[in-house]
């Protein structure tokens, strides 16, 4: 079923509110949200060299606008990367890009997939949660931001552990009643895994 552009950042808009959000997954998404700095971008792309370029053009509408105007971006794309070993393969291209758009040690770029499966767990373990959203998603994040955050929390360990431990309180069931279409945590919070 495909989604308007409309009802795609509005899912996406319910994921980061209820749930990095509402539930503190990530506790330096509060700030820009409120302050209307981050933007959702949906891409169109039909294939993955397209979409390559959307990653391109999306970095430099970061690297040429104040953090006062725009402190991050979500890139969406709804249907490109159903299978999220293929997402997880496009990873690789994805950070390519920043050093081909002069973006290292300036961007970087954490996923989010309705199936994100970290290394060793089961596809329905509730750790997954933390990288699950509504679509697949890439989070083109300052590395400035992620410096302010670290002043805050020093150790980002300790946001993945309180996020593993909340998530297992909750389990499934904690989610579903939350109505959120699919969760995420918090890009700084852990290192991606491949699997």
């Amino acid at each position: 079923m495909s989604h308007t552009d409309q009802e795609i950042i509005e899912n996406t808009q319910i994921w980061l509110e209820k749930a990095v959000i509402g539930l503190n997954l990530c506790p330096f998404a509060k700030a820009p949200h409120v302050k209307g700095q981050i933007r959702i971008a949906v891409s169109h792309a039909k294939h993955l060299d397209a979409f390559l370029e959307d990653i391109d053009a999306e970095l430099q509408k970061l690297l040429t606008t104040p953090a006062e105007e725009l402190e991050t971006t979500l890139l969406v794309h709804p249907d490109l990367f159903d299978d999220f070993l293929q997402f997880n393969d496009m990873l690789d291209l994805a950070d390519r890009a920043i050093t081909d758009n002069q973006a290292d040690g300036v961007i970087q770029i954490a996923p989010f997939h309705p199936e994100f499966q970290f290394d060793g767990t089961e596809a329905d373990d509730i750790s997954n949660y933390t990288n699950r959203s509504p679509y697949p998603t890439l989070h083109l994040i300052r590395e400035d931001s992620i410096e302010k955050a670290a002043q805050a929390f020093p150790d980002p360990a300790v946001i993945f552990e309180r996020n593993m431990n909340l998530l297992r309180e909750m389990g499934h069931d904690g989610w579903d009643k939350l109505g959120i279409p699919h969760v995420s945590g918090c890009p700084v919070a852990h290192n991606r895994e491949k699997n």
